[in-house]
């Protein structure tokens, strides 16, 4: 997303979270006639924050979010503010760790974007890389996928994938990647600094991005699909970093 294009945020459960975070919003619209406990608790949250409300029929809701499916709600916010990598490491150090970062390779789908956002959530990663040139940005598909995770984990874009790369060896950080022939993920051990490079849904990971990375893991498969989803790929590395590094006592 362009950083200074207005976006909408749509849905009850993330329009809950940015009302609730210190996302700026300019204006809620509300669908005519919807009356239940979720619009109410919206409803509520937008007057604490003295925001101005408009009750609209769906058919314009409709219209302003290119007949997505908004649930009666859409939030008018300012573009989303993408961080810096300073940003991530500060994030890192205000949890008292050492930094778990995403470095997501031209990523094109924003669901898979959103569906990673949350699981990097719920795992405790602090920041997520991103390119600024043939990837997804921050959309509110991307806001409406992560309900409401998109709040909670900065995001950095950057110019040059390879640099930013270079940038967090130079400051500690384990660069892993992932492949089709690698170490098997399950011995994966993510204590320290470190960062996953998770590759573009089609290509994978880039012949120059994969040539920084310390290590390359795989995901061992044994069915007769051999791919997964970029998300669900994501999704058990995450948590194989959450494992080693929050080990069962």
């Amino acid at each position: 997303m362009n950083n200074d294009s207005p976006e909408f945020i749509i849905g009850r459960h993330p329009a809950v979270a940015a009302l609730k975070s210190d996302q700026e919003i300019n204006k809620v619209f509300i669908q005519k006639g919807l009356k239940t406990d979720a619009i109410s608790q919206i409803v509520k949250l937008a007057k604490e924050r003295r925001l101005v409300i408009s009750n609209v029929p769906k058919t314009k809701l409709d219209q302003m979010v290119n007949h997505q499916n908004h649930q009666g709600v859409a939030l008018a916010v300012a573009a989303y503010k993408y961080a810096t990598i300073d940003d991530l490491f500060d994030n890192a150090a205000r949890h008292d760790e050492a930094p778990f970062f995403l470095i997501l390779d031209e990523l094109a789908d924003p669901h898979n974007l959103g569906s990673i956002l949350r699981t990097a959530d719920a795992a405790g990663v602090h920041g997520i890389i991103i390119p600024k040139r043939r990837a997804v940005g921050l959309t509110s598909v991307v806001a409406k996928t992560s309900t409401g995770a998109i709040e909670h984990v900065p995001v950095a874009r950057v110019t040059n994938l390879i640099q930013t790369a270079n940038e967090l060896k130079e400051r500690g950080v384990w660069l892993f990647g992932t492949d089709m022939k690698g170490t098997d993920y399950r011995r994966w051990d993510a204590k320290g600094a470190v960062a996953l490079v998770i590759g573009n849904e089609g290509k994978g990971i880039s012949s120059l991005l994969k040539k920084t990375c310390d290590e390359m893991l795989t995901i061992p498969m044994i069915g007769h699909v051999q791919s997964l989803n970029a998300s669900v790929a994501a999704s058990l590395l995450i948590y194989q970093g959450f494992s080693s590094r929050h080990p069962l006592k």
